[in-house]
């Protein structure tokens, strides 16, 4: 008998699929954590097509769709059985013990969110390092650093099993925007070219410590952070790049700077492991991308998003960055600058529900005050 409505087929089809996963609402077993929401989400995703793969065919078969539509649903719903099986190694790997990747982050673990899932190390940071931030810019183009909000479902996801490439990934010509690389004090490491394929190093845009910040107000570095071994203590990484393999300093486990590095920057150490090594010269960080990425937009992918306060600005031809003082009981921050021999202020105060308040003092000692409400 052929039913009067499609929606009939498709109420029929709802209820077979229900039954088929076990569950009443569609919203999954009640979890904990964004790992075990994470796992749990794309497991119930996954019933959820094998069984519309399977029913879908027979139900159109039985409410008199024809035929030719029951053959074609058919072959796309064992497709789609054949690929839930074939790609069944791609399903999230249970949650494991501690991976000893963390114990390399653990040194800064107070201003960090470090958690695992069986892929991932998850790092949330807000990027805004203690150190002395802008100081020694030459190169600016006024934006200033904020704290990022890196956490949660926006935190860094580093590879628990890097693979590695077939072809490595040049960072000379790729990967001009995002990080390539995540500091252990949860700071990105961009490549060491600007977004012209320029030396950052050498136009004078970073500071004192390899960093600056970006059109997102994002502080970042884009040489290696060497003032980091010393926290870290000596053969430890000083960083993770986003394929899952370690960067270290300028030495090795021995204390040898290495004299073999291939042309990724890294090397394969006595115990079979893989790592890039830093240095004071370019590419300062990776060569080439060891491991495999996957890329969208000519950056890795995926990586958190920043938060921006203001548009974009201009480059301030002839400014340099003198001083950066922090309050941050109050959330307030001041960035000196010179410009023609005349000294500039910017100060920016943080407050609550996003807003950020800035009052800019001129040479002349007058001030314009401007508030921009970050981007989400």
């Amino acid at each position: 008998m052929r039913l009067a409505r499609p929606g009939c087929s498709i109420m029929i089809i709802l209820l077979l699929i229900q039954a088929a996963a076990g569950h009443p609402g569609g919203h999954g077993p009640d979890v904990t954590g964004p790992v075990a929401a994470r796992q749990a989400g794309m497991a119930d995703g996954w019933i959820w097509l094998i069984a519309l793969s399977l029913f879908t065919p027979f139900v159109l078969r039985l409410t008199g769709y024809g035929s030719r539509l029951f053959a074609s649903s058919a072959g796309l719903g064992f497709a789609v059985l054949a690929s839930a099986v074939a790609c069944g190694g791609n399903t999230p790997r249970p949650k494991g013990e501690k991976p000893a990747m963390l114990e390399h982050f653990s040194p800064f673990k107070k201003s960090l969110e470090l958690d695992w899932d069986g892929d991932h190390l998850l790092v949330g940071s807000s990027a805004f390092p203690n150190h002395p931030l802008m100081v020694g810019i030459t190169a600016w183009q006024q934006q200033v650093p904020l704290p990022q909000p890196y956490t949660g479902r926006n935190a860094w996801r580093i590879p628990l099993f890097p693979r590695q490439a077939a072809k490595p990934l040049s960072t000379r010509d790729n990967l001009m925007r995002g990080a390539i690389a995540l500091a252990v004090n949860g700071v990105p490491i961009f490549n060491a070219l600007n977004n012209r394929g320029e030396d950052a190093f050498l136009a004078g845009e970073l500071d004192e410590f390899g960093g600056h910040c970006g059109r997102g107000d994002d502080y970042h570095y884009h040489t290696a952070p060497l003032h980091l071994e010393k926290m870290v203590g000596p053969g430890k990484p000083i960083a993770y790049a986003l394929d899952g393999y370690p960067l270290m300093g300028l030495t090795d486990a021995a204390g040898r700077a290495p004299d073999d590095l291939d042309p990724c920057h890294g090397r394969i150490d006595a115990d079979g492991q893989y790592r890039y090594y830093a240095s004071k010269k370019y590419p300062y960080t990776i060569g080439a991308m060891r491991g495999e990425v996957t890329v969208r937009g000519d950056q890795i992918d995926p990586q958190p998003r920043d938060r921006p306060a203001r548009p974009a600005g201009k480059p301030l031809r002839g400014a340099t960055i003198t001083a950066f003082e922090r309050n941050e009981a109050k959330k307030t921050y001041t960035l000196t600058y010179t410009l023609r021999g005349d000294e500039l202020q910017v100060r920016y105060t943080l407050q609550p529900g996003g807003t950020v308040d800035f009052v800019f003092t001129d040479a002349a000692g007058k001030t314009r005050q401007e508030s921009y409400r970050r981007g989400r």
